[in-house]
């Protein structure tokens, strides 16, 4: 294939130097996923107390997680296409409304019923936030660090899930367990006035845009976009259907074998995600130790947040990755099958969220980097969605599991099958038949 000429709009964005709207919007990026992070884990820490509330066993409440999961993915595989034809600042708003609103009203939730339809509701919001909010995060990074960028942004989905975890521990004594899903859902809502005002859109909207605000031609400028006649031509943007895009040109290998990667990775993310807090709950810890204790996995994933996304950008997914799912097998299996002090149960926890939340963390910034522009919603977002099968399959897996009478800590050696998997699978990332190009601003040969 001859050399890839770009527009001058385009070598703009794609070298684009790092400076304060390059930080200020990781930032706003890295907040929402704060929030996606905490909604998402939300459920699975308020199930120890709703077991007593609602005098229920923990295996009934498989059909809120089974209804969140299939919400995210409905949201994840809708956000891809609009993300990447309508924008993605859009798309952001319209998620945290959708997942504050349903998060506020499960507070009030008086059955399993009307809980676990909120809990999709929720779910569709935060499936489209996540993608999004890597996608704009991207458009405002230089290729050369944007899986490193991204990463950092997705430093937010584990935090969150810590302060859930450590705000659980304090508000279940007191309050009970509506003020979880209480605070996940204003914080969301007040969120949405600040994106409103600070967050601005992708530069290849807006330089796509028949009219821009002084405010949106003063952005263009600062990076090194002068606004007017010929701006928009060879700019990245999806043309066509970029589902289709995601199997064709090159890609369909590359989609597929993400795909498979997100299943397995998403699979054993919510199977902890959703049973870990009530696995701890019936070996013995109360449901606010619990939840306290399951957020050390959330701490060990911002860890491999400062090591993981430089790996990718220098030596590809296709090692760096597939090593980081080869080593939480040791972890999951040291949970799964031996009995632990408390201390040394934490630090297992620990490196389980380093290597098992952290490589998701990881596939997702892989995915930004290894999708051009005009397909990257779409193809993280698509592969978040088909990955969300795994989660809907997580916790009907440990509920039956559980049901059968099983160990409570057993149910987690299924995990270590699953990450095998996705260890191969992005080996195989090394035969992907093209890499990322940005959309040329004149036809190559071939």
């Amino acid at each position: 294939m001859a050399e890839v000429v770009l527009s001058p709009t385009e070598r703009a964005i794609e070298n684009q130097r790092i400076g304060g709207l390059q930080l200020r919007v990781a930032a706003l990026c890295a907040l929402v996923q704060i929030c996606d992070g905490y909604d998402v884990n939300a459920i699975g820490v308020s199930v120890p107390s709703l077991t007593h509330a609602w005098n229920l066993p923990g295996p009934a409440f498989t059909q809120a997680f089974l209804w969140s999961s299939i919400g995210i993915m409905v949201g994840a595989l809708s956000a891809g296409p609009l993300g990447d034809r309508v924008g993605r600042k859009p798309l952001l708003l319209a998620s945290l409304t959708i997942f504050g609103l349903a998060s506020v009203l499960s507070a009030f939730a008086g059955s399993l019923l009307v809980l676990s339809i909120l809990r999709f509701f929720t779910g569709i919001g935060i499936g489209g936030a996540f993608p999004g909010a890597a996608t704009l995060t991207g458009d405002y990074a230089p290729h050369r660090l944007r899986a490193t960028m991204i990463m950092v942004t997705f430093t937010g989905a584990p935090i969150g899930g810590f302060l859930c975890g450590q705000l659980a521990g304090v508000l279940l004594p007191r309050f009970g367990w509506p003020s979880v899903f209480l605070v996940g859902g204003v914080v969301p809502l007040l969120m949405v006035v600040a994106l409103a005002l600070w967050l601005p859109e992708s530069p290849r909207f807006l330089a796509a845009k028949g009219r821009l605000s002084p405010r949106e031609a003063a952005l263009l400028q600062r990076l090194d976009i002068r606004p007017g006649l010929g701006t928009a031509a060879g700019i990245d943007l999806a043309q066509a259907n970029p589902i289709k895009m995601l199997l064709g040109r090159g890609y369909a290998l590359q989609t597929v074998l993400l795909w498979i990667v997100f299943f397995c990775s998403l699979m054993n993310l919510f199977l902890f995600v959703y049973w870990l807090p009530e696995v701890l709950h019936l070996t013995g810890m109360t449901p606010a130790e619990a939840a306290r204790a399951t957020s050390f996995r959330e701490l060990g994933a911002i860890l491999a947040v400062l090591y993981l996304g430089l790996l990718i950008d220098r030596f590809g997914p296709e090692r760096a990755l597939a090593l980081h799912y080869a080593a939480g097998i040791v972890f999951i299996a040291a949970i799964a099958l031996f009995a632990m002090p408390y201390l040394l149960l934490a630090i297992m926890i620990f490196f389980s969220g380093m290597t098992i939340i952290g490589s998701q963390t990881g596939a997702n910034a892989a995915c930004g980097k290894l999708y051009p522009a005009r397909m990257r919603t779409s193809g993280l977002g698509w592969a978040l969605g088909i990955g969300r099968l795994g989660g809907i399959a997580a916790p009907v897996l440990g509920g039956y599991l559980l049901s059968r009478g099983m160990a409570p800590r057993q149910i987690f050696l299924s995990a270590c099958l699953f990450a095998v998997i996705a260890a191969v699978t992005t080996g195989l990332l090394v035969l992907r038949g093209v890499h990322a190009e940005p959309l040329p601003s004149s036809s190559t040969a071939d």
